[in-house]
């Protein structure tokens, strides 16, 4: 088990499966707030979906309208269970805000390269911490 230590963004405690991406994630025709799903054609996890899965990733890019996909996300609970990202923006740190779920990000290790899908999270962002359980090989 592995323990990450972080900045909170939005408190409160999950525990899930994760989903790791290591590209920025685009809020405004990247993803697909009816389904939670990832559209960005060439995105590695194009096609995949994050609703109910804590979302590893390095940050947000394109435009401010980042927040307003992932605030729908949370209105049709498709959004994601928490979020784990590496670099702070206001567009990253308000979508955590609006998608009203638990956040982190300053992590004393990046968590990008710490965590696999499939790992299995305690995101406790009240504390600031992720305890990480690997998923088993198989």
């Amino acid at each position: 088990m592995t323990i990450l230590r972080g900045r909170t963004v939005v408190p409160g405690f999950v525990e899930g499966e994760a989903l790791v991406s290591h590209e920025t994630i685009s809020g405004w025709g990247g993803i697909d707030p009816a389904t939670g799903t990832i559209i960005e054609r060439r995105h590695e996890l194009h096609g995949v979906c994050f609703t109910g899965k804590i979302l590893v990733f390095p940050g947000a890019k394109g435009s401010s309208g980042w927040s307003a996909f992932f605030q729908s996300t949370r209105l049709l609970g498709t959004a994601p269970l928490g979020m784990i990202f590496t670099v702070t923006t206001t567009k990253a740190a308000l979508g955590a805000v609006v998608t009203r779920v638990p956040a982190l990000t300053d992590l004393d290790h990046d968590p990008v390269d710490v965590i696999r899908t499939g790992d299995r999270l305690r995101l406790d962002a009240d504390h600031g911490l992720v305890e990480i359980v690997r998923a088993t090989p198989g």
